[in-house]
């Protein structure tokens, strides 16, 4: 997805995730969904928590810190559990990112998250395969990606808390 790339990957910034996949995805070719090849899940995967006002929500993620891991993302997946997810760390604060789903085979949530562990904003439901550049809004540290449909189910929304290693405690 990327305008920029970083990556689900990192960063020519403009990112655009496939995974949505990022920026740098603009180097991996579209491929038949029949025969996707996408990279297998990271382990091992970490907790995360989301602190909304109906609770808390806890996930298992797949942790995407490297320029390639952010690059392929979610790309090829054929599912999501209700309870999984994969993060994806910049590292660094980033301006102007923007996630897209090439070779994304599900429909996600995508949520980015400002660099002091709140939610800036959430693209719900972003269509399989779809290309068109998702902006985050602000600068942001982390995006976390959930199957489609999770964000309205669990109420999150712009302002909750991620608990992650990553992010300061609050």
């Amino acid at each position: 997805m990327s305008q920029t790339s970083f990556s689900r990957g990192s960063l020519a910034l403009a990112l655009a995730l496939a995974f949505a996949a990022p920026a740098t995805a603009q180097q991996i070719p579209r491929m038949d969904p029949a025969h996707c090849k996408g990279q297998p899940e990271i382990k091992p995967l970490q907790p995360l928590e989301i602190a909304t006002s109906k609770g808390a929500a806890r996930f298992m993620v797949e942790f995407a810190d490297t320029d390639r891991t952010r690059e392929y993302g979610l790309m090829c997946r054929r599912a999501l559990a209700a309870d999984r997810g994969m993060l994806f760390d910049f590292k660094t604060p980033v301006d102007g990112a923007a996630f897209w789903m090439r070779n994304t085979l599900i429909p996600l949530d995508i949520i980015y998250i400002k660099p002091d562990g709140t939610v800036l904003s959430i693209a719900r439901n972003v269509p399989a395969l779809d290309e068109s550049p998702v902006p985050a809004g602000g600068r942001i540290r982390a995006v976390l990606e959930l199957a489609s449909g999770r964000a309205a189910q669990l109420g999150i929304l712009p302002g909750d808390r991620i608990v992650h290693r990553i992010f300061p405690r609050g």
